[in-house]
Parts: C-alpha cells; structure tokens; sequence
C-alpha cells in the first residue's frame, strides 16, 4: 500500500511519541509498503535542533520524511497551543501538494493537526486512521490545561467530530477504549494495538547489575502526571533503601524537571537527562528495577511508552500507579513486576526495598516481562496489527 504517517513527533526526537512512530514508519517499509512520513521540524523534549523556516525533506533508514517548520515554545500553554496551531496551518498548506496514497495515519497529539488530517481525507477520498497515543481532551482537564469553560467545551465538540470521521481508531489500552466508548464511539471502530517497543535489545544480564549499588530507573517525560517529586522523596525518606545502597536514576526531560530536581536532598538520586542509543542502554542494562509513576489525582490518559521497553530489556517493574489504571493490569497479567497505590508514595520505596532483597524473583519477574514483551510489543506484531486495520478501510472504501 501506498500509507501517509502524519505524526507530529518522529526522530530524531528521543522520546515521546517520536520513537513509536519512528518504528512503525520503518517496519511497514521493511514490510513492503510506501511509506511517506509529514512531520513537525524536531523540537522535543527541547528544541536543540534549532529553528526551521520552511518544509524540507529528508530520509531515515529509507523513510521519506516531510518536515513542516513550526513556532516552538512550551514554557506556557498559550505557547503550547500556537505551537500545534503551527503545525496543523502548515499541513493544510502543504496538503495539497502531497502525493495519492491510499490510506493516511494520523497520531494525535498534536490534537489541532486532525483537523487538516479529515479535510485531506474528504479532499482526497481516502481512509484515514486515528492512532490514538494521548486522550487529550481528558489530559488538559486533568492538568489545568483547558479549565471548564467555552474552549473546553469546543475541544470536547471536536473530539467527538474527529472521532466519528476516522475510518478507525487505534487505542494503545483497553482503558482508552473504555473512554472512547463511553464517549459514544462505535465499538466497531475501535481496535486495541499495544504501543511497540522502539528497541529490540538482548535481556540484560544479572552481571550488568551492581549488587552493592543497586539501581532503580525512571526514564522519558519528566512531567505533572509522574510526580516524581514524591517518588524522590519517599526514596530518600526510606530506610530500607539507605541499607541496600540503592540509587534512584532519573533519565529524561520535561516542564518538570526542575521541581524534581529541587526534591533531591542527597547523592542518592541522579538525573541525567536525556540519553539515547548506546547510553540509555548501558543506564537500562545497569539497573535491578524499572519505575513507572503516575500520580493518583490525574486522570488516566496516557499508556507510558517507557513500559513497553522496560520490558523488553527484561527488567522487572514496579508500577507506582492507579491500581485500576492499563499499566497495572499489564504489569500484573504479565507477572512482570509489582504495582503500588500511586496515592501512597512510601508503598513504592517499601515494596522497592523488599524486592531488591530477593535477586530470584527479580530476575523471575524480568524474564516475564521480556516474554510478554516479544509477544504483544514486538514491532512486527504490531505492524501487521496496523496492516489489517489498513487493508480493511481501504477496500471498505474501494467498496463505496
């Protein structure tokens, strides 16, 4: 097939949605199909690639990528907003002069770009596909983006709008085909596809680890849904954690990281910012556990990506997470760790201390993860998920 993927993210961005997409791009061209890519100019987590003025084209890993220039700012929400304001106005300028495909994928965020998505689709007379990686209605209620109002009201109007012209909605959850259904979606244009991981390592080895030192790592979007201030204080506050000289690791970036990085007290907790390729590897081979937060007042709206390559490392989790939330049914149906109330952030350091005292379940809870792993997040598995989603809208459309 001849596929558009117009993703607002995609790499060189380390983290986020850039790297989901990155590999989806890739493995649906290893597979066969024409894949042209419409993305923004790089600019997340921080915008060190510079600016960009006008569109220019490149190829990764013989992807044919669209850049689309963009007005970068994240300090406030009024940046925030022009920021994807940017990028939706250059896709509906250049639109028009993309070639026929025969079927589009767009990922939202950036929730304003659906709007040049189903006007290309109608123009055109194809299928386009929603791959839904954030329910960002819920998100910017949860986190004070959008307060109650006329603009919230219209976005949710949207939303809705958007969702009933999508040919189909991937939700990376089944907590995010709940919500859609409660939302009055169809179920029948709903279809559930597991987020791949964007690396395919070796499992780490119990020898990369240092017994004496033991670390704990958290890595991706340092953002207000992790509070991972109270995870950087119940850590430093535990006893038990002091005795087994335990580090927590903090790799990654994002509008909260200076908050965090206030909270540490000792030498105990690092950041490091963001790493990529052969660092971040050596960091995830390096560590006994692998932390997910969410915090217990934000609305669930996300599935963390990170997830999915913890487990593929094989490192054994531990969810510090709404106990009802995707991330803990997955880390409980996969046997892949433990889960925690996210509520009460001293259960995560109890719980971190009692595991790192037992190396066999560790390393039980780690193999499980990399089974559940290669089964539902592997990139061929979730590729031919897309393929049949695919396949099925376009001769539904050939039909009409």
């Amino acid at each position: 097939m001849r596929l558009q993927l117009w993703s607002y993210n995609y790499a060189p961005e380390p983290q986020g949605i850039a790297p989901l997409s990155t590999v989806l791009a890739r493995t649906l061209r290893r597979r066969g199909h024409d894949v042209l890519v419409v993305a923004a100019h790089p600019h997340y987590p921080s915008p060190v690639w510079g600016p960009a003025r006008r569109p220019y084209r490149e190829r990764r890993d013989g992807v044919e990528v669209l850049r689309l220039p963009l007005w970068i700012g994240r300090d406030t929400g009024r940046e925030r907003l022009r920021q994807e304001a940017t990028f939706a106005l250059a896709q509906t300028l250049v639109s028009p002069l993309l070639p026929r495909c025969d079927a589009l994928v767009a990922v939202s965020p950036s929730f304003p770009a659906l709007a040049p998505a189903m006007a290309y689709s109608r123009l055109r007379r194809i299928p386009w596909v929603m791959w839904l990686q954030d329910i960002v209605t819920d998100a910017a209620q949860s986190t004070g983006l959008l307060p109650p109002g006329r603009l919230l009201a219209a976005t949710q109007r949207f939303e809705r709008a958007a969702y009933a012209d999508a040919a189909r909605v991937v939700v990376i959850s089944d907590a995010f085909r709940r919500n859609l259904l409660a939302k009055g979606v169809p179920e029948r244009s709903l279809v559930r596809v597991f987020n791949p991981m964007s690396v395919l390592p070796e499992p780490a080895r119990p020898e990369d680890r240092d017994a004496a030192e033991p670390r704990i790592v958290v890595m991706g979007n340092i953002g207000h849904s992790q509070g991972l201030d109270r995870i950087v204080e119940a850590f430093e506050g535990s006893a038990g954690l002091a005795a087994a000289g335990a580090r927590l690791v903090i790799v990654g970036h994002g509008v909260e990281a200076e908050r965090v990085g206030a909270a540490i007290r000792g030498r105990r907790v690092e950041m490091r910012g963001v790493l990529v390729g052969e660092a971040l590897e050596a960091e995830l081979r390096r560590s006994s556990i692998a932390l997910v937060s969410q915090r217990a007042d934000v609305a669930e709206f996300n599935l963390p990506s990170k997830l999915m390559n913890y487990m593929a490392f094989g490192l054994p989790v531990l969810a510090s997470v709404r106990p009802e939330s995707e991330t803990a049914r997955i880390v409980r149906d996969a046997g892949a760790g433990w889960v925690t109330d996210a509520a009460d952030p001293d259960a995560f350091a109890r719980q971190a201390a009692d595991a790192l005292g037992r190396p066999d379940e560790l390393a039980a809870r780690g193999a499980a993860a990399r089974a559940f792993a290669l089964e539902n997040f592997h990139p061929e598995r979730v590729a031919e998920a897309f393929e049949r989603v695919l396949e099925e809208v376009v001769a539904e459309r050939r039909r009409r």
